[in-house]
Protein backbone atom coordinates (compact mmCIF):
# COMPACT_ATOMS: atom_id res chain seq x y z
CA UNK A 1 0.00 0.00 0.00
CA UNK A 2 1.15 3.51 -0.85
CA UNK A 3 0.04 6.68 0.92
CA UNK A 4 -0.75 9.33 -1.69
CA UNK A 5 -1.16 12.98 -0.74
CA UNK A 6 -2.72 14.83 -3.67
CA UNK A 7 -2.26 18.61 -3.57
CA UNK A 8 -4.46 20.66 -5.88
CA UNK A 9 -3.31 23.67 -7.84
CA UNK A 10 -4.53 27.23 -8.03
CA UNK A 11 -8.23 28.10 -7.84
CA UNK A 12 -9.11 24.43 -7.18
CA UNK A 13 -9.67 22.50 -3.96
CA UNK A 14 -9.42 18.97 -2.69
CA UNK A 15 -12.68 18.30 -4.56
CA UNK A 16 -10.81 18.15 -7.89
CA UNK A 17 -9.33 14.72 -7.05
CA UNK A 18 -12.78 13.19 -6.59
CA UNK A 19 -12.46 11.07 -9.75
CA UNK A 20 -8.90 9.90 -9.06
CA UNK A 21 -9.00 9.12 -5.35
CA UNK A 22 -11.50 6.21 -5.59
CA UNK A 23 -9.43 4.60 -8.35
CA UNK A 24 -6.36 4.65 -6.12
CA UNK A 25 -8.30 3.36 -3.11
CA UNK A 26 -9.73 0.51 -5.18
CA UNK A 27 -6.15 -0.68 -5.63
CA UNK A 28 -5.55 -0.67 -1.90
CA UNK A 29 -3.81 2.69 -1.52
CA UNK A 30 -4.36 5.34 1.13
CA UNK A 31 -5.35 8.71 -0.30
CA UNK A 32 -5.44 12.20 1.22
CA UNK A 33 -6.56 15.23 -0.78
CA UNK A 34 -6.36 18.30 1.48
CA UNK A 35 -7.81 21.65 0.55
CA UNK A 36 -5.37 24.53 0.95
CA UNK A 37 -6.28 27.52 3.09
CA UNK A 38 -8.40 30.07 1.25
CA UNK A 39 -9.60 27.69 -1.47
CA UNK A 40 -12.41 25.22 -2.05
CA UNK A 41 -14.42 24.59 1.09
CA UNK A 42 -11.85 26.69 2.99
CA UNK A 43 -12.28 29.81 0.82
CA UNK A 44 -13.80 31.67 3.75
CA UNK A 45 -10.43 31.46 5.54
CA UNK A 46 -8.57 33.52 2.94
CA UNK A 47 -6.93 36.67 4.28
CA UNK A 48 -4.30 39.18 3.22
CA UNK A 49 -1.59 37.06 4.85
CA UNK A 50 -2.58 33.76 3.25
CA UNK A 51 0.31 32.52 1.16
CA UNK A 52 2.74 29.79 0.30
CA UNK A 53 3.87 29.18 3.88
CA UNK A 54 0.28 28.56 4.99
CA UNK A 55 -0.23 26.12 2.13
CA UNK A 56 2.95 24.24 2.97
CA UNK A 57 1.84 24.06 6.60
CA UNK A 58 -1.57 22.74 5.50
CA UNK A 59 0.12 19.71 3.95
CA UNK A 60 2.63 19.28 6.76
CA UNK A 61 -0.30 19.09 9.18
CA UNK A 62 -1.82 16.23 7.19
CA UNK A 63 1.48 14.32 7.27
CA UNK A 64 1.81 14.92 11.00
CA UNK A 65 -1.73 14.41 12.26
CA UNK A 66 -2.38 11.35 10.07
CA UNK A 67 1.08 10.00 10.91
CA UNK A 68 2.00 9.53 7.25
CA UNK A 69 5.37 8.21 6.13
CA UNK A 70 6.80 6.97 2.84
CA UNK A 71 4.38 9.31 1.06
CA UNK A 72 4.02 9.88 -2.67
CA UNK A 73 3.42 13.64 -2.72
CA UNK A 74 1.65 14.87 -5.85
CA UNK A 75 1.50 18.58 -6.65
CA UNK A 76 -0.58 19.95 -9.52
CA UNK A 77 0.25 23.22 -11.27
CA UNK A 78 1.15 25.94 -8.74
CA UNK A 79 1.41 23.32 -6.01
CA UNK A 80 4.72 22.27 -7.42
CA UNK A 81 5.88 25.02 -5.06
CA UNK A 82 3.85 23.59 -2.18
CA UNK A 83 5.27 20.07 -2.44
CA UNK A 84 8.78 21.49 -2.78
CA UNK A 85 8.26 23.46 0.42
CA UNK A 86 6.98 20.34 2.17
CA UNK A 87 10.05 18.40 1.03
CA UNK A 88 12.29 21.13 2.47
CA UNK A 89 10.74 20.60 5.91
CA UNK A 90 9.70 16.95 6.02
CA UNK A 91 11.83 15.00 3.57
CA UNK A 92 11.95 12.03 5.92
CA UNK A 93 8.24 11.42 5.38
CA UNK A 94 8.35 11.57 1.56
CA UNK A 95 9.12 8.69 -0.79
CA UNK A 96 8.67 10.57 -4.07
CA UNK A 97 7.67 13.99 -5.41
CA UNK A 98 5.34 13.93 -8.41
CA UNK A 99 4.99 17.19 -10.32
CA UNK A 100 1.74 16.98 -12.26
CA UNK A 101 2.01 19.59 -15.02
CA UNK A 102 3.46 21.88 -12.40
CA UNK A 103 6.04 24.54 -11.73
CA UNK A 104 9.35 23.36 -10.31
CA UNK A 105 10.78 26.20 -8.22
CA UNK A 106 14.12 26.06 -6.51
CA UNK A 107 15.11 27.49 -3.12
CA UNK A 108 14.25 31.17 -2.84
CA UNK A 109 11.96 31.13 -5.89
CA UNK A 110 8.23 31.78 -6.23
CA UNK A 111 5.77 30.71 -8.89
CA UNK A 112 5.68 34.32 -10.09
CA UNK A 113 9.45 34.17 -10.61
CA UNK A 114 8.91 31.29 -13.05
CA UNK A 115 6.14 32.92 -15.09
CA UNK A 116 6.72 34.87 -18.29
CA UNK A 117 6.41 38.60 -17.41
CA UNK A 118 3.16 39.13 -19.38
CA UNK A 119 1.52 36.23 -17.58
CA UNK A 120 2.66 37.44 -14.20
CA UNK A 121 1.40 40.97 -14.95
CA UNK A 122 -1.94 39.51 -16.04
CA UNK A 123 -2.39 37.78 -12.69
CA UNK A 124 -1.28 40.86 -10.76
CA UNK A 125 -3.96 42.93 -12.50
CA UNK A 126 -6.61 40.50 -11.27
CA UNK A 127 -5.79 40.82 -7.55
CA UNK A 128 -8.77 42.12 -5.60
CA UNK A 129 -8.86 44.13 -2.39
CA UNK A 130 -8.70 40.96 -0.30
CA UNK A 131 -5.42 39.87 -1.90
CA UNK A 132 -6.94 37.17 -4.13
CA UNK A 133 -6.48 36.55 -7.85
CA UNK A 134 -9.98 36.44 -9.30
CA UNK A 135 -10.17 34.54 -12.60
CA UNK A 136 -13.13 34.27 -14.94
CA UNK A 137 -14.02 30.55 -14.69
CA UNK A 138 -14.92 30.15 -18.36
CA UNK A 139 -11.68 31.74 -19.56
CA UNK A 140 -9.68 29.73 -17.04
CA UNK A 141 -11.17 26.44 -18.20
CA UNK A 142 -10.45 27.39 -21.81
CA UNK A 143 -6.80 27.86 -20.90
CA UNK A 144 -6.70 24.56 -19.03
CA UNK A 145 -8.34 22.75 -21.98
CA UNK A 146 -11.33 21.59 -19.99
CA UNK A 147 -13.60 21.20 -23.00
CA UNK A 148 -16.27 18.63 -22.14
CA UNK A 149 -19.51 20.44 -21.18
CA UNK A 150 -20.13 18.12 -18.22
CA UNK A 151 -16.60 18.68 -16.92
CA UNK A 152 -17.02 22.44 -17.26
CA UNK A 153 -20.34 22.30 -15.44
CA UNK A 154 -18.64 20.47 -12.57
CA UNK A 155 -15.41 22.47 -12.37
CA UNK A 156 -16.53 26.04 -13.07
CA UNK A 157 -18.83 26.61 -10.06
CA UNK A 158 -16.21 25.15 -7.69
CA UNK A 159 -13.34 27.44 -8.62
CA UNK A 160 -12.45 30.07 -6.03
CA UNK A 161 -10.11 33.09 -6.09
CA UNK A 162 -6.54 32.15 -5.28
CA UNK A 163 -4.59 33.99 -2.54
CA UNK A 164 -1.91 35.94 -4.37
CA UNK A 165 0.69 34.99 -1.76
CA UNK A 166 0.48 31.39 -2.92
CA UNK A 167 2.08 32.49 -6.18
CA UNK A 168 4.05 35.55 -5.10
CA UNK A 169 5.74 34.17 -1.97
CA UNK A 170 9.14 32.57 -2.37
CA UNK A 171 10.26 29.27 -0.94
CA UNK A 172 12.85 29.37 1.84
CA UNK A 173 16.48 29.40 0.79
CA UNK A 174 16.98 25.96 2.35
CA UNK A 175 18.18 23.26 -0.07
CA UNK A 176 15.64 20.85 -1.53
CA UNK A 177 16.51 17.30 -0.44
CA UNK A 178 17.57 14.81 -3.08
CA UNK A 179 14.36 12.80 -3.33
CA UNK A 180 13.08 10.69 -6.24
CA UNK A 181 11.20 12.98 -8.61
CA UNK A 182 8.72 12.45 -11.39
CA UNK A 183 7.23 14.87 -13.90
CA UNK A 184 3.91 14.22 -15.63
CA UNK A 185 3.37 16.60 -18.55
CA UNK A 186 -0.13 17.20 -19.89
CA UNK A 187 0.33 17.84 -23.59
CA UNK A 188 -3.13 18.55 -25.03
CA UNK A 189 -3.26 22.27 -24.29
CA UNK A 190 -3.28 25.63 -26.08
CA UNK A 191 -0.02 26.71 -27.69
CA UNK A 192 1.00 28.81 -24.66
CA UNK A 193 2.13 26.04 -22.30
CA UNK A 194 3.62 27.45 -19.11
CA UNK A 195 4.91 24.00 -18.15
CA UNK A 196 6.67 22.89 -21.34
CA UNK A 197 10.06 24.13 -20.17
CA UNK A 198 9.88 22.23 -16.89
CA UNK A 199 8.77 19.11 -18.76
CA UNK A 200 11.64 19.37 -21.25
CA UNK A 201 14.21 19.73 -18.50
CA UNK A 202 12.78 16.80 -16.55
CA UNK A 203 12.68 14.61 -19.67
CA UNK A 204 16.36 15.33 -20.34
CA UNK A 205 17.50 14.76 -16.75
CA UNK A 206 18.14 11.12 -15.77
CA UNK A 207 17.48 12.05 -12.14
CA UNK A 208 13.81 12.51 -13.06
CA UNK A 209 11.22 10.01 -14.19
CA UNK A 210 9.16 11.51 -17.00
CA UNK A 211 5.71 10.70 -18.37
CA UNK A 212 3.30 12.48 -20.70
CA UNK A 213 -0.48 12.42 -20.79
CA UNK A 214 -2.38 13.47 -23.92
CA UNK A 215 -4.94 15.51 -22.03
CA UNK A 216 -5.51 19.03 -20.78
CA UNK A 217 -3.93 20.69 -17.77
CA UNK A 218 -6.58 19.37 -15.34
CA UNK A 219 -5.72 15.70 -15.89
CA UNK A 220 -7.42 14.68 -12.65
CA UNK A 221 -10.68 15.92 -14.22
CA UNK A 222 -10.22 15.07 -17.90
CA UNK A 223 -8.21 11.80 -17.67
CA UNK A 224 -8.63 10.39 -14.16
CA UNK A 225 -8.21 6.72 -15.11
CA UNK A 226 -5.05 7.37 -17.11
CA UNK A 227 -3.62 9.50 -14.30
CA UNK A 228 -4.43 6.86 -11.69
CA UNK A 229 -2.68 4.25 -13.84
CA UNK A 230 0.44 6.42 -14.01
CA UNK A 231 0.47 7.09 -10.30
CA UNK A 232 0.15 3.37 -9.55
CA UNK A 233 2.91 2.44 -11.99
Amino acid sequence: MTAFVLVHGGWHGGWCWRRVAPLLRERGHEVHAPTLTGLGDRAHLAGPGTGLDAHVRDVLAVLDLDDLHDVVLVGHSSSGAVITGVAQRAAGRVRELVHLDSFVPGPGESVFDLLAPPRREYFERLVDGAGRIVLDPEAAMDGWAVTDPDDRAWVGPRLRPHPVGGLADALPDDPVPDLPRRYVHCTDKPAADSFAGFAERAAADPAWRFDALATGHDAMVTAPAELADLLCD
